[in-house]
């Protein structure tokens, strides 16, 4: 599809993770990252799985330091410089992580950010860790770093309050180079931010050509559904059913005569490998019922029609799915004829 980089796992974590990451590595002209604490066997086993990138990371926020790293700031720093040596001396590409940056005393983090960008790291990742950033705070704290930087700077974003797309999008305004992303947002909490919204986002409401085949993004993210056991809610942006799907009647009656009318128009369902849908249920107006009589097969009058929507929206009331084959059903109450070409095909 297109993807930029594809960070395959933690190679340290266990035998069969290396084994992944290394063979994911073999098997793709993508380039491929390998995550690992600021430990030298982490950062070992990365470099053995022959990963191109290794992602150091270290806590940089006083309580993740106190309660969870038990270092000090000082180790903190000096782990990180030399994990960045370390992935240097490799020949790979080092991209650094100073973990739960938002809530680091920016004094302390601007002097890690200086020490590993002394030490020659090639990517700074800034990780929102526990979601508490918000748009404009996070893109003032990225515009910082990438004033204070050589290395090109990326960015880590969780949903815990529902910002994740919002601020990496924040970040590229910023002057952010890359996102981390998930494909359907899947991840630790509440997740990260979504692959596919943040692709549709730069594409679509910033013109921005990522190189990304947009046109699979629906069918990756059934895979990455099926594969993790995680269901994508029917309301999800860019991928879930009801993504463009129209059931009010005013919305299909203005989607029908022009699509821009109540969806984007600079995201279309074809963009994405999707279909455009009309629901029918109580919100129905005559314009979907017609269309999708027509559709099924059917020459209703104005009158059939009428009465058509009438049922539907008493179905929909009482919760009733409307289907295909209930409304030829109500279709044949009603007497409504068979269009020239039904009958021709039947």
């Amino acid at each position: 599809m297109g993807t930029h980089v594809i960070e395959a796992g933690f190679p340290v974590n266990s035998e069969a993770e290396f084994e992944a990451v290394r063979d994911i590595a073999a098997a793709t002209d993508t380039t491929t990252c390998g995550l690992a604490r600021v430990v030298e066997a982490d950062v070992e086993a990365a470099i053995d799985a022959g990963v191109e990138m290794v992602h150091t990371f270290v806590s940089t926020s006083d309580v993740q330091l106190e309660d969870s790293m038990h270092a000090t700031r000082e180790e903190a720093k000096q782990r990180a410089v030399e994990s960045v040596r370390r992935v240097k001396e490799a020949g790979a590409v080092s991209m650094f992580s100073p973990m739960d940056a938002t809530r680091t005393d920016e004094s302390f983090l601007y002097e890690v950010i200086d020490a590993v960008s002394e030490a020659g790291t090639d990517w700074i990742n800034i990780p929102d860790t526990c979601g508490v950033a918000t748009p404009t705070r996070f893109a003032t704290m990225v515009e910082e770093v990438t004033e204070r930087t050589d290395a090109r700077v990326d960015v880590h974003t969780h949903n815990d309050f529902g910002m994740a797309t919002a601020n990496a999008l924040a970040g590229f305004e910023a002057g952010a180079a890359q996102a981390q992303v998930t494909v359907n947002g899947i991840g630790e909490r509440a997740g990260n931010a979504a692959y596919e919204e943040v692709v549709m986002g730069a594409e679509s409401l910033y013109g921005v050509d990522t190189g990304v085949d947009t046109t699979r993004i629906r069918e990756l993210s059934r895979i990455v559904e099926a594969a993790a056991e995680m269901p994508v809610p029917g309301n999800k942006p860019v991928v879930g059913d009801n993504a463009f799907s129209h059931e009010s009647g005013i919305h299909a009656a203005g989607v029908i005569e022009n699509a821009d009318t109540f969806e984007p128009g600079v995201m279309t369902p074809e963009m994405v490998g999707a279909e455009r849908e009309f629901v029918l249920g109580k919100h129905t107006g005559t314009h979907s019922v017609r269309k999708r009589l027509t559709e099924i097969g059917y020459s209703p009058t104005d009158t059939q029609v009428r009465e058509v929507t009438r049922r539907v929206k008493d179905a929909g009331a009482e919760g009733e799915q409307v289907t295909d084959e209930w409304l030829r059903r109500v279709a044949s109450e009603v007497g409504v004829d068979s269009s020239p070409e039904q009958v021709n095909a039947d």
